[in-house]
């Protein structure tokens, strides 16, 4: 199973180029604007969405991957977490300008970036992608467009030097039935050649934090 597994992680990185390629011949045009609007609209309704993510992480020079599994949860107003479970657990909350993580044994530790402009143009654009922020998409990115079949798929191709060193292309793939737009996995393309690839299920939509979803994002 781990074999099979492993092999077809090495493929991320065939299949991610064969979608780039679709994607990265329809630049976002007058025609496709109104689908690409609708589909922001509806990632931006929902101030709160949680689910199960799955990370491979395909390492170029290395000829391997790295796969981790977990739950995450994103809020507009506050950031994201990652609650890792395997293969090590740990969660990990990121903010505008901090990190906050915490392993299984009760450690927690801080890390502010403000002042950091890698960090905070890489924090708010991750925000921008799963809140559907259009202006900050469309500002801070070429933007590239496909809808059709029940599915879109968006390409990003930093503006911002400092979001360029991250990532030199970005990939998001989701459902797109009207009222109930999904984000399904985002493929980041790195400048080394590595290539991350999330993908997303178990999406849920709750009115807002637990206490306890809430206290993951303050060391108090």
């Amino acid at each position: 199973m781990k074999k099979s597994f492993a092999a077809l992680a090495l493929l991320f990185p065939l299949l991610s180029s064969l979608y780039a390629q679709d994607v990265w011949s329809r630049p976002l045009d007058a025609e496709s604007l109104p689908q690409y609007s609708a589909v922001c609209a509806d990632l931006a309704r929902r101030p709160v969405v949680k689910g199960v993510f799955e990370q491979t992480k395909i390492l170029k020079r290395l000829g391997r991957s790295l796969v981790s599994r977990g739950n995450f949860i994103i809020a507009a107003d506050l950031g994201m977490v990652w609650d890792t479970l395997s293969p090590f657990p740990s969660v990990t909350a990121v903010g505008r300008d901090f990190i906050i993580q915490s392993t299984p044994r009760g450690t927690r530790s801080r890390l502010d970036a403000g002042g950091n402009e890698t960090f905070t143009s890489l924090a708010a654009t991750i925000s921008a992608v799963f809140t559907g922020d259009a202006q900050s998409l469309r500002e801070n990115f070429e933007n590239y467009f496909l809808n059709g079949g029940g599915a879109w798929t968006l390409g990003l191709v930093p503006r911002e030097k400092a979001i360029a060193l991250f990532a030199e292309r970005i990939i998001l793939e989701g459902d797109a039935a009207a009222g109930s737009a999904l984000i399904r996995s985002i493929t980041l393309h790195e400048r080394s050649g590595d290539i991350i690839r999330y993908v997303l299920s178990g999406h849920n939509f709750p009115a807002g934090l637990s206490n306890e979803e809430k206290a993951l994002f303050s060391l108090d």
